[in-house]
């Protein structure tokens, strides 16, 4: 979920200069959304979140929260760092009592996380109390905030979740249902919340279904949660996808569906095929593995060229690596080994390690590349950095040419519903022709996936500018919702006024 000043401002906290190198190493990279879960009927339903939220890291390393509740009381642990790091503890499970739990893990866009942002956020309302984890971003939150602390509202956060929370609180309606409710009529951009309250299990995705929710069970009782793979690692059964702007809710009464809002034509995110979703998971009733696959496959329909190897950037050009191999038979060799180890709070950021970044993430395997003609494949590229030092380092191992291939199109828009891009001026492809990004990177030849071969690769004939099937406004600049706060002139404030930090 992206920070609500995302948008409007583009420069880093002061004291958020121990995370430029990681920025560094990762800058041709989609940083990561976030993660939600949420079970209903339990008896270990904190262990089970705790479990589901592991599954779920690659969608956020910042922080990780669980609320559950146990028949009277709302319990809640929110820390920074992994999951492993807090809820792999006993103890931490044994402070989070009651059959039904939520939980979230958070990647933070801008500045350094604090507690006070980390979710599930809770608040107390006069019908009780109300737990909200959030994955997406709202292209209205800044506007809404600004009206409500207008109106009165306090912030304790600079999240856009906490919005939510206040437009359910000020609804009038008599039932928790149509409050909560009445507060996603005054929402717009990408969502999908798993909420908790003391009878209640909600979950509600956006109307476009943008951001991914499915419903699995366990033992009879259900969860909800954003893939597939969360399911896998407890043993759960896959149910069905959450449908574009429903809203679920379970209770001691089974199950309740509404459809509050118009059906209106689906635009899912494709860089949860591209990026987001870990490979063993199925959305939308596609194998992410298989479509990272065909991409590749596409990729060298498109833009193949006489080479030796075939080599992924790991981990995420691995799927789409093995695609183009098979299809072009071009061997696949690791000819970059990647340290799963390096951490930010390892790594200083000197002049001197920021040289040597790159080497400490990926390290070039001399013996598969030496000699040879090969052609790196990544999932996508940014601004570049990386790519470069990644094709140098070919180089330096002994590579004869090197060639660099992306499984996705040219990134030439900034993203609004939760995925971290900078501005249109830090994307490499919006600044750069192609001949200039290859000349940048050191490449012998560069090339993207086309736009049609990426919907071909899904099983579509190709885009439909009329009806596009998914939210590929990254690509071609075509936003399925609208983007109120981009209108917005007034400024924003950078953070709370006073409150620097709280925990």
């Amino acid at each position: 979920m992206r920070h609500p000043d995302q948008d409007a401002h583009t420069e880093r906290d002061p004291g958020s200069a121990a995370l430029e190198l990681q920025d560094d190493l990762d800058g041709d990279t989609v940083r990561e959304e976030c993660g939600v879960f949420g079970i209903y009927g339990h008896p270990e339903a904190a262990a089970i979140t705790a479990l589901g939220l592991h599954a779920l890291q690659h969608r956020g390393q910042e922080a990780a929260g669980i609320v559950s509740y146990d028949g009277s009381r709302f319990h809640s642990e929110r820390r920074l760092g992994l999951v492993g790091d807090t809820f792999s503890r006993r103890e931490v499970i044994d402070r989070l009592p009651g059959t039904v739990a939520v939980g979230h893990v958070r990647y933070a866009t801008t500045g350094a996380t604090i507690l006070r942002n980390v979710q599930p956020l809770f608040a107390e309302l006069n019908a009780g109390g109300l737990a909200v984890a959030h994955n997406g971003n709202l292209s209205n939150g800044l506007t809404l905030r600004r009206e409500l602390v207008r109106s009165g509202a306090m912030m304790q956060s600079t999240s856009d979740t906490e919005v939510i929370l206040h437009l359910v609180a000020r609804s009038r309606r008599a039932r928790f249902i149509e409050r909560y409710i009445d507060a996603l009529r005054e929402i717009e951009g990408a969502y999908a919340l798993v909420s908790l309250t003391n009878k209640k299990l909600v979950g509600a995705r956006d109307p476009r279904g943008i951001r991914p929710l499915v419903l699995g069970e366990l033992d009879g009782c259900p969860i909800l949660t954003s893939e597939t793979c969360a399911l896998d690692i407890i043993g759960a059964r896959f149910v069905r996808d959450i449908e574009p702007g429903e809203v679920i809710v379970f209770d001691e009464n089974g199950q309740d569906i509404h459809k509050p809002f118009p059906p209106m034509a689906p635009r899912p995110c494709i860089f949860e095929y591209i990026y987001f979703s870990r490979p063993d998971s199925v959305v939308h009733g596609r194998s992410v593995y298989e479509v990272r696959k065909a991409f590749g496959a596409q990729l060298a329909r498109e833009s193949h060229v006489p080479v030796d190897v075939v080599v992924p950037v790991p981990d995420s050009g691995v799927p789409a690596a093995v695609g183009y191999s098979q299809h072009s038979g071009v061997p696949f060799e690791l000819g970059i080994i990647r340290n799963h180890y390096v951490g930010r709070t390892f790594i200083q950021p000197t002049q001197a390690i920021r040289e040597s970044g790159v080497r400490m993430k990926h390290s070039a395997n001399r013996a598969a590349i030496e000699g040879k003609r090969i052609i790196l494949i990544d999932d996508s590229l940014v601004r570049g950095t990386t790519s470069k030092k990644i094709v140098r380092m070919m180089r330096d191992a002994g590579a004869k040419e090197v060639h660099f291939r992306l499984a996705s199109p040219p990134i030439l828009y900034p993203d609004y519903y939760g995925i971290d891009l900078p501005d249109r001026g830090g994307l490499l492809a919006a600044t750069h022709s192609l001949e200039e990004m290859r000349e940048l990177i050191g490449a012998d030849s560069l090339a993207f996936l086309s736009i049609d071969g990426m919907y071909r690769a899904m099983g579509e004939p190709g885009r439909d500018p009329a009806n596009p099937k998914f939210a590929d406004h990254c690509f071609t600049g075509v936003y399925p919702t609208h983007l109120t706060d981009q209108t917005q002139t007034e400024p924003q404030p950078r953070q709370l006024s006073l409150l620097a930090e709280a925990s």
